[in-house]
């Protein structure tokens, strides 16, 4: 007898259809054909020993097992669950005129207990696009799955459930409130602006990233609090729309990181790697290519703390995700592309000690050792960086003071403010939503200034030396703090302060 149903393959982010047929014969031996790697073909032994457990009998007989298209590759665990069903239904232990109907994907344990598998969000998705009648999935996915509304979504914990299902016994389908969670998000944040005591250009500087979306670094000795302030950064960016929540969430459950409570993530990530982390863990790869770090931290934030001490093989991966907002990563079994719009955030010392190099001062380090650690950081790079932030040591008595500071609620509301302003002038842009991804060749439409601020913009070129793609930062950076101001037109004083940004294209700290 033919059993039929439907799974999934993941490519990138994205998931591929598969049909799962069991046909039962005569004979002795049993095929599974359509490219399954080994964690596929051992799915039998799992099924066996489950099958035992709760009592159904294994077929002897000669059985095909062929997953279609044949051409794609199948790897992982999860089609433990619908190859069982099939298997059941095709040995007639299972009555199920229905399997065909539905999406089917699960690991089995050896005593029948399914577990939690990756990438479910992107397979409930192309589910609802094939108009199935609903998906089964490990209990564990079921919050995940379910947020992909006109589908309906069961969770089981355990294969005796699936069957009972299939056997006529009614089962709920689960529910996810995405308005609930995105509310629960935006309404709490235990880090917040208000706790910081002093810092007061840094908090603007880093209100104009939010703002615009803007790549920035930060520059200052131990312990002046470039960690902390970068932690409080997620608290001031708009919150995330539904679209930009199911496309971080699939990456994340793709890379089967994703909590079991809510299954949607409403708030921006934040990432922070080791510095010590390899170019694969950072963009993404492996032998089954799987999302790094900057894919992870799509829509949200990427912090890299102490810059300099990242390999410079790492550091220069970056510069291609910058500019083109997403990561293609080719391999001999597969080429796929992970998204990676970001904000990078930075800190780094301005000298190997920590310590600001000052003219006709002593200094612990000499101009080589100062030289050659600031050098780590390519030129390259800090051009792809549209604020170069200087963080000071925050003296006693402002430590100590009880002053009460802004919170990152009212800061957050100037942002959403100045992002709702952008989001009108780019609406007939596609693909631009904020100043940071304006493309260079609409700079001049939309970021048109005034004679004066041409003349001020041109000294500061030269006197830098700084370069045509800095030249277009200062130009996007001037346009945010206009519209934090809800001014239309960039003037002088915003091209001062957006110049004022770029101190490691002044090479101050550097001794001649």
């Amino acid at each position: 007898m033919l059993a039929k149903t439907r799974g999934y393959s993941l490519v990138g982010v994205d998931a591929i259809p598969i049909d799962i047929e069991v046909n039962i014969v005569d004979g002795t031996k049993s095929y599974m054909v359509g490219l399954p790697d080994n964690a596929v073909r051992e799915s039998l032994f799992r099924i066996e020993s489950a099958f035992k457990e709760l009592g159904f009998w294994f077929p002897r007989k000669r059985m095909f097992i062929n997953l279609a298209p044949a051409d794609i590759r199948k790897e992982g665990s999860a089609f433990d669950l619908p190859i069982a069903l099939c298997i059941l239904k095709a040995s007639d232990q299972l009555n199920a005129a229905n399997l065909e109907d539905f999406a089917i994907m699960g690991e089995l344990a050896l005593d029948g207990e399914i577990r939690q598998v990756k990438g479910l969000l992107p397979m409930a998705i192309e589910a609802r696009k094939q108009g199935l009648s609903g998906f089964l999935l490990p209990g564990s996915n079921s919050k995940e799955a379910a947020i992909v509304d006109r589908l309906q979504v069961y969770g089981f914990d355990s294969l005796e459930r699936a069957i009972s299902f299939f056997s006529g016994k009614k089962e709920e389908p689960v529910y996810t409130d995405t308005r609930e969670i995105f509310q629960d998000e935006l309404d709490h944040f235990e880090l917040d602006f208000a706790d910081v005591q002093g810092q007061e250009n840094v908090k603007r500087a880093l209100e104009i990233a939010a703002a615009g979306g803007h790549n920035a670094i930060m520059i200052g000795p131990p312990g002046a609090g470039k960690t902390m302030l970068a932690k409080r950064l997620p608290s001031i960016l708009p919150p995330m729309t539904l679209l930009e929540a199911l496309e971080t969430t699939k990456i994340h459950s793709v890379a089967g990181k994703l909590s079991k409570v809510n299954g949607l993530i409403a708030r921006r990530p934040f990432r922070s790697p080791h510095h010590t982390i390899s170019d694969v863990a950072l963009v993404g790869g492996g032998g089954n290519p799987q999302p790094g770090e900057i894919s992870l931290a799509h829509n949200g934030v990427l912090f890299l703390d102490e810059l300099p001490e990242f390999k410079r093989t790492v550091l220069e991966v970056l510069r291609q995700p910058l500019e083109e907002h997403h990561v293609s990563i080719s391999r001999a079994k597969a080429a796929v592309d992970y998204p990676a719009n970001f904000m990078l955030v930075a800190s780094m010392n301005p000298s190997p000690s920590g310590e600001f190099y000052h003219p006709g001062e002593s200094h612990p380090n000499s101009p080589m050792e100062i030289k050659k650690y600031l050098s780590r950081v390519s030129g390259p790079l800090l051009d792809r960086i549209d604020l170069h932030i200087e963080v000071a040591q925050v003296p006693f008595g402002v430590m100590a003071s009880q002053r009460k500071n802004e919170s990152s609620g009212e800061i957050r509301a100037r942002v959403i403010k100045a992002r709702e302003a952008q989001r009108e002038r780019y609406a007939k842009l596609e693909g631009v939503f904020n100043n940071a991804l304006l493309p260079s060749q609409h700079i001049k439409t939309y970021c048109e200034i005034a004679s004066q601020g041409k003349i001020l913009l041109q000294r500061s070129m030269e006197k830098l030396g700084l370069s045509a793609r800095a030249y277009d930062r200062i130009l996007k950076v001037s346009r945010t703090i206009a519209d934090l101001e809800g001014i239309e037109n960039i003037g002088i004083q915003h091209i001062a302060e957006a110049v004022q940004y770029r101190s490691l294209d002044r090479n101050q700290w550097i001794p001649d």
